[in-house]
């Protein structure tokens, strides 16, 4: 059976397609500028709820704590859902607000959904 098409609580089901997908951002912020970065980030997310298919967003530091690399991976329900973000300016204005704090342009990839242990392990805990 082809990847992504077995039923398995691990793995994504479906095909690549209809699938979860991610929005990864790569940011290095300036110096002195993590409280900016949070309060940007906070009003980022606030435009981001208001796109179809949003689902939310996990954000990991690392580095100096006053200049730290940041990755940002948000969730969202398809590949449509992110290029509909995208035909909005939803995703200019989050790299323009975002500038404001960060070295140079944010690196963003998108990613396609293949498993997860934790909606797994949260499906185990209220059962």
């Amino acid at each position: 059976m082809p990847l992504g098409e077995e039923e398995h609580l691990f793995f994504a089901h479906g095909t690549w397609e209809d699938g979860l997908h991610a929005r990864v951002w790569q940011l290095q912020i300036r110096s002195g500028k993590l409280r900016d970065f949070q309060t940007i980030l906070s009003s980022v997310i606030e435009l981001a709820r208001q796109q179809g298919g949003y689902r939310g967003v996990f954000a990991w530091a690392s580095g100096k704590l006053e200049s730290p690399e940041v990755t940002l991976v948000a969730i969202w329900d398809s590949l449509g859902a992110i290029r509909a973000s995208e035909n909005n300016l939803f995703l200019t204005e989050a790299i323009s607000r975002f500038l404001a704090c960060c070295e140079g342009l944010p690196h963003i990839s998108e990613r396609e959904f293949l498993a997860s242990d934790f909606i797994a392990a949260s499906a185990r805990a209220k059962a």
